[in-house]
């Protein structure tokens, strides 16, 4: 096991953030076993209290049902592949957008590097949230509006520019070491210095900013989809939005997905935070 693993492994909120993604994963795997009922079947007959509330947590619906009769725990579990889907679509999108600009910032330097950061600082300059809901509410005007793609390429386009500064760097920082100096000497070209030396160089970083990444436009996407702005399909945050005129007589329609939406980010983050200790301790010795 490399010291990198043994570091990451003797942290105990990495490990704990690891054993709850495994559950996760399993959750979205094992779905059609774990969770049998289909999470879109209204059932106002049977799912219902004959005053037609939601009924409670019972050994049939270990989680109640919701004011439609649908099973929370099976929207649970099908909210959960929905949620990741989103969040690592839209987590693609910024690190791909992040790298380009962190890394021709940080490799070339002089105007290029404050043009693109002056770039990045108008993008910071709005809150992350308030910019989200208006490009959210913008790409919801077009004909994507009932699917995942306007939340997809909201958080995308939002979230790139943390990724970048932190890219940016570490890229700076190794284009102007002593063995990207003398590739450059040699006469190396700018694609080949910045894939053979510069990318391997900072693939740690790269990992880690992806990991906490992801956390966030969990978060984000949750958010979006409480206030109405999510996909039609079944998502942790779109079952909080349902549920919130119920949360005083059933309160299990924002308890369970509130409690899945902080495990979830919780887990990520530790293992972001896990990563980072181990793979560049010495920024936080």
């Amino acid at each position: 096991m490399s010291r990198e693993a043994q570091r990451f492994f003797a942290n105990r909120g990495s490990v704990l953030g690891t054993l709850l993604i495994c559950i996760l994963l399993a959750t979205v795997g094992l779905r059609p076993w774990l969770a049998s009922k289909d999470p879109s079947a209204v059932n106002i007959d049977y799912g219902l209290t004959l005053r037609g509330a939601p009924l409670p947590p019972s050994a049939d619906a270990p989680l109640g049902t919701d004011h439609l009769g649908r099973d929370v725990w099976s929207r649970i579990a099908a909210g959960a592949g929905s949620s990741l889907e989103i969040a690592t679509l839209a987590t693609l999108i910024a690190l791909l957008i992040g790298l380009v600009v962190g890394l021709v910032a940080g490799y070339a330097g002089g105007w290029v590097d404050n043009a693109l950061m002056r770039l990045v600082d108008l993008v910071l300059s709005f809150p992350f949230l308030l910019l989200a809901i208006l490009l959210a509410a913008l790409l919801r005007e077009t004909n994507l509006a009932s699917s995942i793609a306007p939340v997809v390429l909201t958080l995308g386009c939002v979230g790139w520019t943390t990724i970048a500064r932190v890219i940016r760097g570490k890229a700076m920082s190794v284009s102007r070491s002593e063995m990207t100096l003398a590739a450059r000497a040699l006469g190396a070209s700018p694609a080949r210095i910045v894939t053979r030396h510069v990318l391997p160089n900072i693939a740690g970083v790269v990992i880690v900013v992806t990991a906490l990444g992801f956390a966030q436009n969990l978060l984000a996407e949750s958010v979006l989809s409480y206030l109405g702005l999510g996909p039609a399909t079944t998502t942790w945050g779109r079952m909080l939005f349902e549920g919130r005129p119920y949360y005083r007589t059933a309160p299990w329609l924002v308890i369970a997905p509130g409690i899945a939406i902080l495990v979830a980010v919780v887990a990520f983050n530790l293992v972001g935070e896990g990563l980072r200790d181990a793979l560049d301790p010495k920024d936080h010795a």
